[in-house]
């Protein structure tokens, strides 16, 4: 049914929940998920703009800690025998997952209710809500 399933993450806790469901959905058919991490074009402009160091010193740090940390998932998920695929892009979050909803032909998206900027009073995390409402295809939506 779901063969391809795209895991956007930001690696927050409330994120890192959906592992074990994506685990689970080996058993229903998935084969393969795409992890896509975002690094948000806004706090990129940020540090050119108000970096103390280097700003392309700071954005490689950034870049080699997602891709560790996309690795460790990857491990996760490879253990059961699925296939895997990390994706780190820069942009606007919800535009770099549509974008990779489509490039990647997935079946089905994975998230996680609340990402890093979760606010007691949001019912649910924007990013969630926004690709909840644009994504062609269906989404399962992670409680934290």
């Amino acid at each position: 049914m779901f063969e391809k399933i795209l895991y956007p993450t930001d690696f927050s806790d409330a994120s890192k929940k959906a592992i074990d469901y994506l685990v689970q959905l080996k058993d229903a058919g998935a084969k393969e998920i795409v992890i896509l991490h975002v690094i948000d074009e806004k706090g990129i402009d940020a540090i050119y703009r108000y970096g103390a160091g280097s700003a392309v010193e700071i954005i490689g740090a950034i870049e080699k800690e997602a891709r560790e940390e996309g690795e460790k998932i990857e491990k996760k998920l490879r253990q059961p025998g699925l296939e895997v695929k990390v994706r780190i892009e820069t942009g606007v979050p919800l535009k770099e997952i549509l974008k990779v909803e489509e490039e990647e032909k997935v079946s089905a998206i994975v998230i996680g209710s609340h990402g890093k900027t979760n606010l007691q009073e949001m019912v649910l995390g924007s990013v969630s809500e926004k690709v909840i409402r644009q994504s062609k295809k269906p989404v399962l939506v992670i409680k934290r």
